[in-house]
């Protein structure tokens, strides 16, 4: 399985795909910080969906990282887009048949490919959290907004958890991109139809259907992201969340091993 790994890695690292993705990484994380700091004073709201968020906010430990949180939401998206194509295209291009040629058991080749996407999605992360931090610093002068609290441990261990939680949101939207993936066997389907899902049916429907997006992965991984919601739990959002990725995985699992290699 870790020859699988590292083949896997090879494709990841090719600068057509492991520089496009960073550059989305810098500028997701970029926009979601400086429209945070820059428009604390806006009555518009600063934060996801409008929401106000004062410099009193800002201040705390976990202001550091907050804009951070705020950018997993678009860096879960990212995730879920280059795990459904790095799954859907081994079809497309007919790669799957070399690959069960050098590996023939299918379960290992599955594996494989989720240990190196998980690793992808570790480093997009670690960009991440490392930009919207530094950024943070630079913009809270601008801003006049005080950093005092972020030097403390109590700061220290909100960027952990922060980071944790973004973490697993973000591989939990990767997988739900490979579950597409490996359902449609098809890049354009998996990314179209996971993108108007998250960002659209699942928006929509929790907006006028009271409580439904308790049921809805997306949502439940948003919730995950930001460590717990006043309506859901982080327990409930992260063990909810993950039952359906591993009812999806378990399912797409079994028609890995059971269909036809070609698309």
């Amino acid at each position: 399985m870790l020859n699988v790994v590292r083949a896997e890695l090879v494709k990841l690292r090719r600068p057509s795909l492991s520089l496009s993705t960073f550059a989305a990484v810098i500028f997701v994380t970029s926009l979601v910080t400086s429209l945070l700091f820059l428009l604390v004073d806006s009555p518009e709201g600063n934060g996801e969906r409008g929401i106000k968020i004062g410099r009193d906010v800002l201040s705390l430990p976990s202001g550091a990282s907050l804009s951070f949180s705020n950018s997993a939401g678009l860096l879960g998206i990212v995730a879920l887009c280059i795990f459904a194509a790095q799954t859907a295209q081994e079809y497309t291009y007919g790669t799957l048949r070399n690959l069960l040629v050098r590996q023939p058991a299918r379960m290992k080749i599955l594996i494989g490919k989720l240990a190196a996407m998980k690793l992808f999605a570790i480093a997009m992360v670690t960009l991440s959290a490392g930009l919207a931090i530094a950024l943070s610093y630079l913009l809270a002068g601008v801003k006049d907004i005080s950093t005092t609290a972020w030097s403390t441990p109590d700061a220290r261990d909100a960027a952990l958890r922060g980071f944790i939680n973004v973490l697993i949101a973000t591989i939990g939207y990767g997988i739900f991109g490979m579950i597409l993936g490996l359902l449609f066997r098809s890049p354009i389907s998996a990314i179209s139809i996971g993108v108007i899902w998250n960002l659209i049916i699942e928006g929509l429907l929790s907006a006028f259907v009271k409580n439904i997006d308790r049921y809805f992965p997306g949502q439940l991984l948003s919730v995950v992201a930001q460590g717990g919601s006043e309506k859901i739990s982080y327990q409930y959002a992260l063990f909810t969340s993950y039952a359906f990725l591993l009812v999806g995985l378990i399912v797409v699992a079994f028609l890995f091993k059971r269909r036809d290699v070609a698309n």
